[in-house]
């Protein structure tokens, strides 16, 4: 029983208890009054029993009200449970269950590597590989931080600043926290393994942690990174055909479906054995990396002696539209992709234009010929400069040359003759003459598989009809733009009999055997020309090599048809700059039976022409070709 205060005072010796009185009731009360302080309740008179305050009537309209009052918040409460529940069991049902589903179940794909991409000769140009991330726990470590440095220093890559050694960078790293410090990244697997059997005095080194990861290894660097492209962090390509191939590169793989457990872990659901499943197909180029490193090393030459700005190299079998080389410069190195400028990404083989020049010049004389108004040997007079709707137009080399007077279309060609080419095109209705411009073409793109190609581009057709000067500029290939890409299909028409082929890098997906498991759907080649229009340019191309503008490809025993091309660099507010100028050169052999195409553009060198600039390149790339397809001499 707990203490209470109040009974202290009848513990006193003084304390006096109150006399009876003789009326036990009232004894009663007033003991419970001294006791707990309860008062005499008030007696009835008449019946000698408590009386009880208020009416009947008033205290059962209070006892009926309070029970009203409790129904009615009963009532309440139930049909707002009512509510609530049809709320959540019907309204909301979907999108509580979606939400549950979505806490209690997890859907993923398990990690597959991407395909491999060969050349055409089956060497790898990217392959997926594990590699490592080293981290370093400084407080963890058993052993002093010098001796450990001095164990790592010479097995790890680490970019160093002047006047650093290794083992002063790596102690410089560790201090820079307590743990989760990142020391080296990209480690191959024979470094990881060498860090992880580590040991100091024969016990183990501990705080070093080795993270396993998956990344994709181009083992020829930048050799082909125009053509493939880069696989960024999330896994996805973001340029070349590792872009545009995608769907062919990832293999397919159905979702694991995993659900949480009572303890709150995840479990997988439904997995049976042999569920992943890789397959050893390869996504074939066809592309040749002897010929690529033979192109890349002629244009870097070039491109470094004339202080030029880029330039792009291509390479296509016309009789199928394979590319066997497709590089451009500068470039950069797939596995270091983030170190280098966005601009590098783009291979400006496909992504740009430019106006082609007296490269588009063979072009036009195809397309005359194939219209009936001229012949190889049909005459006109090369004034060497005219004057159109008030503009000039003269031959490159006028000023030394002057007038060549009556000239042949094939002595027009042969050197390169702007006024020589107008007249010739001016014997076409400018209607006809964007007709066939439009049937090869143009105004449209080459449609090759690499990516962010764009649509090259021709002035609308009642602008060149209606001027004059519009189909002259086009005559001698300038006042409209194509892309590298666009010019090699459109030369590959002439050596493979007028056939406008789709330039292409893909072959398809082969297996370890080299068996076609898939392969690109290719579109139905287009006639554009005749094979006999096509011999004959062809040959009035060969006397621009013998003895014309395009000396500087000429390869001893080989007959080659070539079209040099020096053209004035459009400047972006409109006309043309008096400094800039892209020299190119376009080579088919070997011309007695035309298969090969080999284009070289060279934007913005510093002096030179297609002739001394991009044809030397042409030449290089051609010989290496020679060697490569065993492709024997020249029959006179």
């Amino acid at each position: 029983m707990s203490y209470d205060p109040r009974f202290d005072r009848y513990r006193s010796p003084n304390f006096k208890r109150p006399k009876p009185s003789g009326d036990s009731q009232r004894d009663s009360y007033a003991a419970r009054s001294w006791w707990g302080k309860a008062t005499k309740p008030r007696v009835s008179p008449s019946f000698g029993r408590p009386m009880q305050r208020g009416r009947p009537g008033e205290r059962l309209k209070t006892s009926k009200f309070r029970l009203w009052a409790v129904w009615a918040v009963l009532m309440l409460g139930g049909l707002g449970l009512a509510v609530n529940l049809f709320y959540l069991q019907v309204t909301r049902a979907p999108a509580l269950r979606k939400q549950a589903q979505q806490q209690q179940t997890l859907k993923t794909k398990p990690f597959v590597p991407r395909r491999p991409i060969v050349d055409r000769a089956g060497n790898v140009l990217a392959i997926d590989r594990q590699v490592y991330t080293l981290y370093a726990h400084p407080k963890l470590f058993k052993h002093s931080k010098g001796d450990i440095a001095a164990l790592l220093a010479p097995m790890l890559p680490i970019e160093l600043s002047p006047g650093m050694t290794a083992e002063t960078e790596l102690l410089r790293r560790f201090n820079l926290g307590e743990s989760g410090i990142t020391i080296a990244d990209s480690l191959a697997q024979e470094v990881a393994d060498r860090v992880g059997r580590m040991q100091i005095k024969n016990s183990p080194v501990e705080g070093l942690e080795l993270v396993r990861q998956q990344q994709r290894f181009y083992p020829q660097q930048e050799l082909a990174a125009d053509i493939l492209g880069y696989v960024d962090g999330e896994r996805k390509g973001q340029a070349g055909v590792e872009y545009s191939q995608q769907n062919l590169l990832e293999r397919s793989m159905p979702s694991i479906q995993f659900s949480r457990s009572i303890n709150g872990n995840w479990v997988p659901d439904r997995l049976t054995a042999g569920f992943v499943q890789l397959d050893d197909l390869k996504l074939q180029l066809t592309i040749d990396s002897r010929l690529q490193r033979a192109a890349r090393i002629a244009l870097k030459e070039k491109m470094k002696k004339h202080g030029a700005k880029r330039g792009t190299v291509i390479v296509m079998d016309a009789s199928n539209g394979e590319l066997l080389s497709v590089v451009a410069e500068p470039s950069y190195d797939p596995n270091q992709y983030f170190n280098f400028d966005l601009s590098r990404y783009k291979n400006w083989a496909v992504t740009d234009v430019y106006e082609p020049g007296s490269t588009f010049k063979a072009i036009n004389v195809a397309i005359a010929m194939e219209a009936g108004t001229v012949k190889p040997n049909t005459v006109f007079n090369d004034e060497g400069r005219i004057y159109i709707d008030g503009w000039t137009i003269q031959n490159s080399d006028y000023k030394s040359a002057g007038a060549r007077g009556p000239s042949t279309v094939s002595e027009i060609l042969k050197h390169s003759s702007n006024v020589g080419m107008v007249h010739v095109m001016s014997t076409m209705k400018s209607s006809l003459y964007y007709q066939a411009l439009q049937k090869l073409g143009l105004g449209q793109t080459a449609a090759t598989d690499l990516p962010f190609e764009v649509t090259s581009q021709l002035k609308n057709r009642d602008q060149f009809i209606n001027s004059q000067v519009e189909s002259a500029t086009t005559a001698f290939g300038q006042g409209f733009s194509i892309t590298p890409m666009q010019l090699v299909q459109l030369n590959g028409a002439l050596a493979n009999g007028g056939k406008l082929v789709t330039p292409h890098v893909v072959r398809g997906l082969f297996d370890r055997d080299g068996q076609a498991f898939w392969k690109l759907p290719r579109a139905v080649p287009k006639q554009v020309f005749s094979p006999e229009t096509t011999k004959q340019v062809i040959e009035m191309m060969e006397g621009v090599v013998d003895g014309g503008t395009g000396k500087a490809a000429q390869i001893s025993g080989y007959r080659i048809a070539g079209k040099t091309g020096t053209a004035q660099k459009a400047n972006a507010s409109g006309g043309y700059s008096n400094k800039a100028i892209i020299t190119s050169f376009v080579g088919i052999m070997p011309a007695d039976a035309p298969r090969y195409v080999v284009l070289a553009v060279i934007d913005e060198p510093k002096g030179g022409s297609g002739g001394t600039v991009a044809a030397p390149i042409v030449e290089s790339v051609m010989e290496a070709l020679i060697s490569i397809e065993k492709i024997g001499p020249s029959k006179k």
